[in-house]
């Protein structure tokens, strides 16, 4: 299984697609489905197999400006390594 780097580009799963707009944006999946909260909903955006993770950790540490760095770090890392082993996300 591949592991999370700084230079990973996660992009969705094949099989998996985005339904409805704004805060009704719910992912499909094969196995089911996934209403996302803010911050979930945040990662996933970026997830377009263009960004790095680094670049995705950059943009949520502007956005999230208050928080802290290492934690927006630890917690996106921990997001994105679950739904890897959930089939939804690939890098």
């Amino acid at each position: 299984m591949p592991q999370l780097e700084e230079s990973s580009q996660p992009r969705l799963a094949a099989g998996c697609r985005w339904a409805g707009e704004g805060e009704n944006r719910t992912l499909l999946f094969p196995e089911g489905a996934l209403r996302l909260q803010d911050t979930g909903r945040a990662i996933l955006e970026r997830c377009d197999g263009l960004r790095t993770f680094q670049q995705i950790v950059e943009e949520l540490q502007i956005q999230y400006g208050v928080s802290d760095p290492a934690k927006i770090r630890a917690d996106v890392s921990t997001f994105l390594e679950r739904l890897h082993q959930k089939r939804v996300v690939d890098f």
